[in-house]
């Protein structure tokens, strides 16, 4: 007989709702349910766990739910396609394996909202620490003994040491870690890759506690609403299989559905922006205008270069090479054991920003994310974007029907300081990419070309051709303000009892790079508030600050004292 009553029911078993999933069924007092709309991560599926098949479940209906936004007014009316993780493990069971905090900075910017002051660098840094096992070593700013398994990228294709190279020659920084003391500068990454396979939140959180007996975890599991007993949240309908109507009754409810379909589900039980419920038919229950609201994101484009030598991996994706990639990947070596983005980089672009503004992903072939034919027979790339546009979109329901997808509108470059900072960014990279450390490799640049070089002509061509880096957030943010959703000292949703938020859209600003990692912090500090656990202990460490003039690395490094490790700002 199926269980009908839960303490805690979880909606979603993606990234934040694998790692809640593990923490709050460690009190075997406690039963909870993970309901998950997507199909379980099955062991044996290469599409997830062989790092290089990163492509291939983008777009596919069996792990993406396929999202695309409204025609983007500043893109031509193109409509942006957008890539999440319908499967056990969610969006981090098919993105591209990066790991990346951001910058402690994001988190003193989180912290500077009234309400908000716990949510500082020093009281997160526990979190961090606690989650990881960073093979690189542990230190005062790196954990060593959590679920989440960090291997450092190789990067020893001579393209990553020549484009490493390439950024000193440019004037920028080497750091040690993006994610320890200094993010600023150029260095191997951080990958959710150990052993040759992708490392999900599920295979690190979830799957390893799936023999608790107070712990249920059903898939194909959709949901189609929350109940109510007044304004409290006492249970959840949902539909298995896409046939079997289901209701459970729950002692609380926690949406950790991310960016998108958290709001949905909101909106869906009249909790948001009341004048909207009503144009749709919905009635509202709660009044709250910043459910769906504050959308942000990263959108990227790809400068591809040819390669005159070939070093890139680009003939590893030719059909008669594939069985060899299978095989090796098996025995967890090869071309396949790898997600390729082995390094990369922040910078800032100028002098008015206190720190980076402007990411970089090197890749070793000329592809674009989606697996499309390579752009050459050799070739190189990196991914760039600005991580703090100024942008703001919108999630909106366009009915009552919990299957249709809501509207998505992202007004990417629709600000003056986006569209300025993506010129300052596409010129940065070029004078990396032609510096004399990749001469040897430089067979011209394929996209842009050679014809786009005014800032117009920059903007058409970013308008035309940038993709999403798939890092949606913020749209139910925790904070004190009239568009805040949550509590941010219990993740409670404001004006409705027995309902939580746990998930990227809690966030009040985006992070400065790959948003999964943080996400994972996030879940991780909210189970404990959740639990009524005491909270960690902050840790007041310091990181690299380029306005108060902190060492280049980290204090009581002998490097400091050399005459090399001066600051090297880029030309301007």
């Amino acid at each position: 007989m199926t269980k009908d009553a839960f303490d805690i029911v979880i909606v979603g078993g993606g990234s934040a709702g694998s790692a809640l999933a593990n923490r709050l069924s460690g009190d075997s007092s406690v039963s909870v349910l993970v309901l998950e709309a997507g199909r379980s991560d099955f062991k044996l599926d290469p599409l997830i766990h062989m790092p290089a098949a990163l492509p291939y479940p983008i777009g596919n209906r069996l792990y993406d739910w396929k999202y695309e936004s409204e025609p983007e007014p500043y893109m031509g009316g193109r409509r942006v396609y957008h890539a999440r993780g319908k499967v056990l493990g969610g969006s981090s069971s098919i993105n591209g394996m990066i790991f990346q905090r951001g910058n402690p900075m994001d988190l003193e910017r989180w912290a500077a909202d009234p309400g908000m002051e716990s949510w500082d660098y020093a009281h997160c840094l526990p979190y961090f620490k606690r989650m990881e096992n960073c093979l690189a070593g542990a230190d005062a700013w790196r954990g060593g003994s959590g679920p989440l398994v960090l291997e450092r990228g190789p990067a020893t294709n001579p393209l990553f040491g020549a484009f490493l190279e390439a950024t000193e020659q440019a004037g920028y920084p080497r750091t040690d870690d993006v994610n320890g003391y200094r993010q600023e500068g150029f260095a191997p990454f951080d990958r959710n890759v150990h052993r040759g396979r992708r490392l999900s939140a599920a295979r690190a959180y979830l799957h390893p506690v799936m023999g608790r007996k107070n712990l249920t975890v059903e898939t194909l599991a959709h949901v189609t609403g929350l109940r109510f007993d007044g304004k409290r949240v006492v249970g959840v309908d949902y539909v298995r299989g896409g046939r079997l109507h289901r209701s459970v009754t729950a002692g609380e409810v926690i949406l950790c559905g991310g960016a998108i379909n958290t709001p949905q589900i909101l909106q869906l039980a009249g909790i948001g922006p009341a004048e909207h419920l009503r144009s749709v038919g919905i009635d509202p229950l709660v009044d709250l205008p910043g459910v769906g609201s504050n959308l942000q994101d990263h959108l990227e484009v790809y400068m591809q270069y040819a390669s005159k030598q070939p070093v890139s991996i680009a003939p590893w994706l030719k059909h008669r090479h594939k069985p060899r990639v299978a095989l090796e990947w098996l025995a967890r070596r090869g071309v396949g054991a790898s997600n390729h983005f082995e390094a990369g980089g922040f910078i800032r672009s100028n002098d008015r920003v206190d720190y980076p503004n402007q990411m970089f992903h090197f890749l070793p072939i000329a592809i674009r994310y989606d697996g499309s034919r390579p752009a050459a027979e050799h070739g190189y790339q990196v991914h760039i974007g600005p991580m703090y546009s100024d942008c703001r979109g919108d999630v909106l329901v366009k009915s009552a029907n919990p299957y249709e997808k809501p509207a998505l509108r992202f007004n990417y470059l629709s600000t003056e300081t986006d569209r300025r900072e993506w010129t300052e960014m596409v010129r940065a990279a070029r004078r990396i990419l032609n510096q004399p450390a990749l001469d040897p490799f430089n067979d011209g640049e394929i996209s842009p070309g050679s014809d786009v070089e005014t800032d117009e002509e920059i903007l058409d061509w970013v308008a035309r051709d940038a993709e999403t880096c798939l890092h949606p957030s913020c749209t139910a943010k925790m904070g004190t303000d009239e568009l805040s959703v949550l509590d941010p000292n219990t993740m409670r949703v404001n004006g409705v009892d027995g309902l939580r938020v746990v998930d990227g859209s809690a966030m009040p600003y985006i992070t400065n790079g790959n948003i999964y990692a943080p996400i994972m912090m996030l879940a991780e500090k909210a189970a404990d508030l959740i639990a009524g656990n005491t909270p960690l202990e902050p840790l007041d460490v310091p990181y690299y600050r380029y306005r108060d003039e902190s060492p280049l690395y980290p204090p009581g490094d002998p490097r400091n004292e050399m005459p090399t490790a001066g600051r090297r700002e880029p030309p301007r």
